[in-house]
């Protein structure tokens, strides 16, 4: 669990502990007669406004750790992805989707972010549904595709495709 879920459910705690705290001191109050209606009232709503502050810091900081979590969960597939990919040169997407425990897609998408963060080189022929590591440099030179011997033309940032076989190569 990280920091901010576990200090949005220990200022949650805190602040209902203080509501019910509060509560029965003015219970505990009007019911020795020591304090009056309006009295119970007026303390009520003072109570009110700190445990309001501290249950929706609490809520808030909770909520925003799930999102913090999902985020850090996502960078580490990955980099597991591109663990996976350096260590063996060449992978099969749907073993890499298996490994994983994702979909193909995903995995696709994956690809495509690291892509753009300039983080992975190599290339991918999505016919075959295999993803290879390469050096920038091999790729750089690269005119035709090692695929099929076809050209290769600039798709996108740091992306080119075969105009005959589909394969993508991805430079960082």
């Amino acid at each position: 669990m990280n920091s901010s879920r576990l200090i949005g459910i220990i200022l949650s705690v805190v602040g209902l502990g203080i509501a019910i705290i509060a509560g029965l001191w003015v219970a505990s109050q009007v019911a020795a007669g020591s304090m009056s209606s309006g009295g119970a009232l007026i303390g009520a709503g003072l109570a009110f406004i700190p445990v309001a502050l501290l249950v929706g810091f609490g809520i808030y900081l909770y909520s925003r750790g799930g999102t913090e979590a999902k985020q850090e969960s996502m960078m580490q597939k990955q980099r597991q992805l591109l663990d996976i990919l350096k260590s063996r040169g060449q992978v099969s997407v749907e073993n890499m989707a298996l490994e994983m425990n994702v979909s193909v897609a995903m995995v696709k998408e994956m690809v495509h972010q690291l892509v753009g963060l300039q983080v992975f080189s190599g290339y991918i022929n999505w016919d075959e549904g295999t993803l290879y590591s390469a050096e920038a440099s091999n790729l750089r030179e690269l005119k035709q595709c090692r695929n099929c011997g076809g050209e290769i033309t600039l798709a996108g940032k740091g992306v080119f495709v075969c105009r005959f076989c589909g394969t993508e190569y991805f430079i960082s």
